[in-house]
């Protein structure tokens, strides 16, 4: 009888995911958090989703901003949500490797175990970039002087432990170059210095603004972070083109949510997700500097696996771990 009970019990629960799945999200808003300042890649990123989804289900899709911790403070809130499919978090190589990997020991939340990734939007490099006034042409020149000169180049960045800032701690310690870094409270600020010329050099996601500062030679490209160039820099290098051997970093947006929320809700995110990345706004994300690479939910986790166990090197070697 037991048994049995079991059986029936499961049905239920079952059938009453299917539903919730077939009438999700109706007319309820979705929420997409986002851990960083507006004006980023990551935001961008999210915008674009949103009103692609927004459309696909004849509703409402908000971004809310909860900039702070590097990203902890949008993942954590979605790891707390109610399992229902109506919170997700703007995943990414920041919030669910570098921050994990920084700050293991301080997470009230499992970056795996506690979430579900039903959407793999894409990977983006980051691009470091100096002010048209420097007398720099390319990175090869940059990293030449700053052996020369050692601590007198700065470098801006969104803030400290995020993959940008990684990205050239990586690049201090396969070269053996001193440069100093600033951290400033987001993308958008730390490109502005860089523009004006307040900043020497910077390094920030590809996607959106620093896309658009290149193309309108606001700032000089040195190179980017990925093991391929992006299409839409075809002239800007990749670092190990520039001599850096074996480097290689790509950032990767998603869309995850609650480890809990059904499954049928789940397969429904994953299946509409990969419909609107297929259409329009699949050519919109490259545009801004994002590569749409898809995956199913199995292999976008197994990736976030990976990706958490090399920061963690990184992290390390750096002394970045958080107190």
């Amino acid at each position: 009888m037991k048994h049995v009970a079991q059986i029936i019990l499961m049905a239920a629960l079952l059938a009453a995911g299917m539903v919730h799945a077939q009438n999700y999200p109706g007319t309820r808003p979705v929420r997409i958090l986002v851990g960083y300042t507006p004006g980023g890649g990551v935001d961008t990123t999210a915008r674009m989703m949103a009103q692609a989804l927004g459309e696909l289900w004849g509703g409402n899709v908000l971004v809310e901003n909860r900039p702070g911790a590097a990203g902890n403070i949008a993942t954590e809130a979605t790891a707390k949500a109610p399992p229902d499919g109506y919170t997700m978090v703007l995943c990414n190589i920041g919030s669910h490797a570098i921050t994990p990997a920084r700050f293991a020991k301080r997470l009230t939340y499992d970056p795996i175990g506690d979430f579900a990734f039903p959407i793999k939007i894409g990977g983006v490099p980051n691009i470091f970039m100096v002010h048209p006034s420097l007398p720099i042409r390319n990175l090869q020149q940059y990293i030449d002087y700053a052996r020369k000169n050692p601590g007198k180049l700065n470098y801006g960045s969104s803030g400290v432990g995020a993959s940008p800032h990684l990205s050239i701690e990586l690049l201090k310690s396969m070269t053996g170059i001193n440069i100093v870094h600033v951290p400033y409270k987001g993308a958008a600020p730390a490109l502005a210095d860089a523009m004006s010329g307040h900043m020497e050099s910077s390094v920030g996601n590809l996607a959106g603004a620093p896309l658009a500062a290149v193309k309108s030679g606001r700032v000089r490209a040195l190179g980017v972070t990925s093991a391929v160039r992006s299409a839409q820099l075809p002239d800007v290098p990749t670092f190990e083109e520039a001599g850096v051997k074996g480097y290689d970093v790509t950032g990767w947006y998603g869309l995850c949510t609650q480890s809990k929320v059904p499954q049928p809700v789940l397969a429904k995110l994953h299946a509409d997700g990969a419909k609107v990345l297929a259409g329009p706004l699949k050519k919109r994300l490259e545009d801004q500097g994002v590569t749409v690479e898809q995956a199913t939910p199995e292999q976008f986790a197994a990736h976030v696996k990976n990706e958490i166990a090399k920061w963690t090197k990184v992290v390390i070697e750096s002394k970045l771990e958080g107190d």
